[in-house]
């Protein structure tokens, strides 16, 4: 008699994450820690999301983010797992959390360090500057303090405990100045402009402008004052060593995966389709991408009850991100380093018209700066400039235009590069936009903008059954700390619910009836 070979079908996936960014990633990880059969599905052949690289005669250079903050969140991530995350990635704390140009020939240094920083901020502004900085560390420490457990830590953060949570603590209040935008709040609270300009670019960081942003954006500069860590090797190596651990937790990473459609029956998932037809069933799904994807129909039509908000709100800012191999010379380069446009406000009024901004502040990261060792000859640099979303895919014609534009503000101000980059290896909003299907482009989902919006941010619990949000364009917001939150308030729901219903049916198996 023959004998049957047995199957090496994989089981049927309890969980299916679609995406495997930060946040797809890390979901993943904790729900297979978890002891849940956990497939990740990636359309892209790299994992990682927007943290990607691009060739260059240096090595690969990152195209997206650029450091990591909040570093705590990482610990707890690969704690999850029963590891540590110095086991897995090397992290170089950097006393210069970034430096500052301006026009003018004015520099500035905000250090890992408070005292440093208020005697950078006095030689550069003097002593009345230096106060004002005082002052706003100390009232953004209360807020940092007070909003971290009722906001960023709460799954779902609601208006009705945050207001008694408020006036619980008095000194709140003067210190959110509620009614108030970050700009207005940085024009009070710093005599010297060029202070105020700094702190106001923190917007950006959410993918908003200073003028149209909630005053208490102000709180970031915690987030970085309390360490920035540069990724030994790049970002990537961080997405790299989650995807290894993943893998190593029995994690299904499946590349190269279209996510087609969500099915959904009698208001419950039952599976996905992908790749032009092949099935995959699965009654737990996580969707780890902008859930504007899933307002706007892409994903079935069944789903557009879920962040329908997401499809109505204005996007967040895009950017064109520069990426490419050079040697330097001129100024001094910290890791981070911003160099300023002359007119602020000119920037942000372009962007909010949907022009590409005439006169652009810079992001340059010397990647290969703050790394415990010289650079090589030839570094590696990543310029980021803030653009608008696009709902357009057709590619700009002005590139070479603004390349060049670009290159001169830099050797304007101080840095040039050998040989000069071309134009070839400038990520755009287009270009985002096609990468991430339904975003326009934002890299930060939904607008800031408005006293509330933090409230509008789309939770991880959805209206339909079985299926949850994690990532950048849900609670707790953009950023990777931010996606690796998401990430945990998804993951514990899960297994929260995964553990009642397992003590519901051994109650109703006690009871003499069996819920199988």
């Amino acid at each position: 008699m023959a004998v049957k070979t047995p199957s090496l079908r994989r089981p049927r996936p309890e969980v299916i994450v679609i995406g495997a960014g930060i946040a797809g990633l890390a979901t993943a990880l904790r729900l297979a820690t978890g002891g849940m059969s956990v497939t990740l599905l990636e359309r892209h052949s790299h994992t990682g999301g927007k943290i990607r690289t691009l060739p260059s005669d240096a090595g690969p250079v990152d195209a997206g983010p650029t450091v990591l903050t909040l570093r705590h969140v990482f610990d707890a991530l690969f704690a999850c797992a029963g590891t540590r995350l110095d086991d897995h990635v090397t992290l170089i704390k950097q006393d210069i959390l970034a430096r500052h140009f301006w026009s003018d020939g004015s520099r500035l240094d905000l250090h890992a360090d408070a005292d440093a920083t208020t005697a950078a901020i006095a030689d550069f502004a003097g002593g009345k500057a230096a106060d004002d900085f005082q002052r706003f560390n100390a009232s953004t420490a209360r807020l940092f303090a007070a909003f971290d457990a009722p906001m960023m830590q709460a799954p779902r953060p609601r208006m009705a405990k945050l207001i008694p949570h408020v006036l619980r603590q008095p000194t709140l209040i003067p210190a959110m100045t509620p009614l108030s935008t970050l700009a207005a709040r940085l024009k009070r609270q710093f005599s010297d402009p060029r202070l105020a300009q700094l702190f106001g670019r923190y917007a950006t960081y959410v993918g908003g402008a200073p003028h149209l942003s909630p005053a208490i954006l102000s709180l970031i500069w915690q987030a970085e004052s309390a360490g920035v860590w540069v990724v030994k090797g790049g970002m990537h190596a961080l997405t790299d060593a989650l995807t290894r651990l993943a893998l190593d937790r029995g994690v299904h990473v499946r590349r190269n995966t279209h996510v087609d459609r969500i099915d959904v029956i009698g208001g419950a998932v039952t599976g996905v389709e992908i790749n032009g037809g092949e099935q995959l069933d699965a009654d737990t799904i996580v969707y780890a991408g902008d859930p504007r994807a899933l307002a706007t129909g892409s994903m079935g039509a069944a789903l557009t009850c879920v962040a329908p908000q997401t499809a109505r709100l204005p996007r967040s800012f895009s950017a064109r991100v520069h990426s490419f191999a050079a040697i330097p010379s001129g100024v001094d380069l910290a890791h981070h380093n911003v160099f300023f446009a002359d007119d602020p406000r000119s920037e942000f009024d372009d962007l909010m018209a949907g022009k590409i901004p005439r006169d652009p502040t810079l992001y340059l990261c010397a990647e290969d700066r703050g790394q415990d060792s010289p650079p090589c000859t030839q570094e590696r640099f990543e310029i980021i400039s803030n653009a608008p979303a696009t709902s357009t895919l057709t590619p700009p014609t002005d590139l070479d235009l603004w390349h060049h534009q670009i290159m001169q503000r830099m050797a304007d101000m101080g840095v040039t590069m050998s040989p000069t980059p071309t134009a070839t290896t400038i990520t755009t909003p287009q270009h985002f936009a096609e990468m991430f299907p339904e975003t326009q482009g934002a890299l930060y989902g939904q607008t800031p903008h408005g006293l509330t919006a933090a409230l509008q941010r789309p939770t991880a619990q959805t209206p339909i059954r079985g299926l949850w949000l994690a990532g950048g364009g849900t609670h707790p917001g953009a950023g990777l700390p931010m996606a690796t939150l998401s990430a945990r308030h998804a993951a514990e729901a899960i297994l929260r619910g995964r553990t009642s219903t397992s003590k519901s049916g051994q109650t109703a198996m006690r009871g003499g009836i069996s819920t199988a």
